[in-house]
């Protein structure tokens, strides 16, 4: 896995290479001490994971990640707890808080390398079906795609909100391994505890998100999924 570390300061640099030593399935392919130098790096090189420091002169690490339309796995490594909220919000792997161990550095690569060789061995299947099944209330629930308006993310459980019932399902399951089963041309993730359905949408504003029962907030670390909604990308 080829990462990039970001961070103004050349001891935080040489401390990230350093660790990341241990660490032989990651190679360093580029060290930068700001977002514009990591931008031309990106450019240049296959990037599949960023370690980014947050406060830095310019524009900084939470900028920079938000700016990015196809975006590496996110490590952010920073003095500042925060901003852990935010970070989170851009769905980044991990968020640590400086001085690091070593041992909860190494935890935070291989939850990225993990995700890395998830990512890698999942391969979409063509299919013609409409529906889906979840574990729900000790049954196997069959739910059509059409009936689903959006999907909030609860920790390990998410609640699946059907147009047609006001009872919502909740299952045992992550947000992340339920969107992989639904169709990517209809299913959008708006935030990091939200899957809307696009064809239940009515409106779009800055930060809200307006479906037939309800509006859902529109975070603006997924604001380039917009684009994609509308056609635009």
């Amino acid at each position: 896995m080829r990462c990039l570390i970001i961070d103004d300061e050349p001891l935080a640099l040489d401390l990230l290479e350093d660790n990341l030593k241990h660490v032989n399935t990651i190679q360093v392919v580029a060290r930068c001490r700001n977002a514009g130098e990591a931008i031309i790096a990106m450019q240049k090189e296959q990037i599949d994971l960023i370690f980014s420091d947050i406060y830095m002169p310019g524009i900084n690490g939470l900028q920079l990640i938000r700016s990015l339309t196809q975006k590496p796995m996110v490590i952010f490594v920073t003095a500042y707890e925060k901003f852990a909220l935010e970070g989170f919000e851009l769905d980044v792997v991990d968020y640590l808080v400086k001085p690091v161990p070593l041992d909860r550095f190494l935890k935070a690569c291989h939850k990225a390398l993990d995700l890395y060789e998830l990512r890698r061995s999942y391969v979409p299947q063509p299919t013609t079906k409409n529906y889906f099944f979840l574990h729900a209330d000790y049954n196997l629930v069959k739910i059509s795609f059409d009936q689903v308006e959006y999907i909030e993310g609860l920790k390990d459980y998410i609640k699946v909100h059907l147009i047609n019932q006001q009872k919502p399902v909740l299952s045992r399951i992550s947000l992340k391994a339920i969107e992989l089963q639904l169709p990517p041309d209809q299913f959008f993730r708006v935030h990091k505890s939200y899957l809307v359905n696009l064809d239940h949408v009515s409106q779009m504003r800055r930060a809200r998100i307006k479906l037939i029962n309800t509006e859902i907030p529109l975070s603006d670390g997924y604001r380039d999924v917009i684009n994609r909604m509308i056609g635009k990308v």
